[in-house]
C-alpha cells in the first residue's frame, strides 16, 4: 500500500495516509470556502483508520462548527491540516496538505451554493450524496 505524508504550513504536524481515499472532489459550501479562504475546497476522504499523525499531535486545534465536520489546525501556524466526519465515518484530508498525492477528483458536492462555477464534466451535485443524507440531486454544468 502507498503512504502519502503531508504537514501543516509550518511542518510541526505531519501526517500519512495509507492506500487511496475513499473519494476525492471539491466541495463549494459556504463553511469550506471561508475554512479554506478560497472560492472552492479539494478534498480526499480517507477511512480513518487509513490517516494518522507522525508528529506534533499536541500542536493540533479543533474547531467544531457542526457536529458533521471536526476542523483540525496547527496551534503553531494556523495551517490547516484534516476534518474528522464521524456522522460519515470519514475523514478529509485536504488535498493541499498531501502534495504527494495525484489529486483525481470525481465529484462536486455543495454546488447550488457554488461561487466559482466550474466545467469540467464531473458531476455537480445540489448539497451531499443521498447516502450521506443529502439529496442526491445533481445539477447542471
Amino acid at each position: 500500500m502507498t503512504t502519502y505524508k503531508g504537514a501543516c504550513f509550518c511542518g510541526a504536524v505531519e501526517i500519512e495516509a495509507t492506500g487511496s481515499p475513499e473519494v476525492m472532489g471539491y466541495c463549494h459550501c459556504a463553511s469550506c470556502r471561508s475554512w479554506s479562504a478560497g472560492p472552492v475546497n479539494a478534498f480526499t476522504l480517507w477511512k480513518p483508520a487509513n490517516v494518522k499523525v507522525t508528529k506534533g499531535a499536541e500542536h493540533i486545534g479543533t474547531h467544531t462548527k457542526t457536529p458533521v465536520s471536526d476542523r483540525q489546525f496547527c496551534k503553531k501556524c494556523g495551517g490547516h491540516v484534516m476534518t474528522d466526519h464521524p456522522p460519515l465515518g470519514l475523514t478529509d484530508v485536504y488535498a493541499a496538505t498531501i502534495p504527494g498525492l495525484p489529486f483525481k477528483p470525481g465529484v462536486h458536492v455543495n454546488y447550488a451554493e457554488t461561487v466559482l462555477p466550474m466545467k469540467d464534466g464531473l458531476p455537480k451535485l445540489k448539497d451531499f450524496p443521498s447516502e450521506f443524507g443529502g439529496s442526491g440531486a445533481v445539477m447542471a454544468e
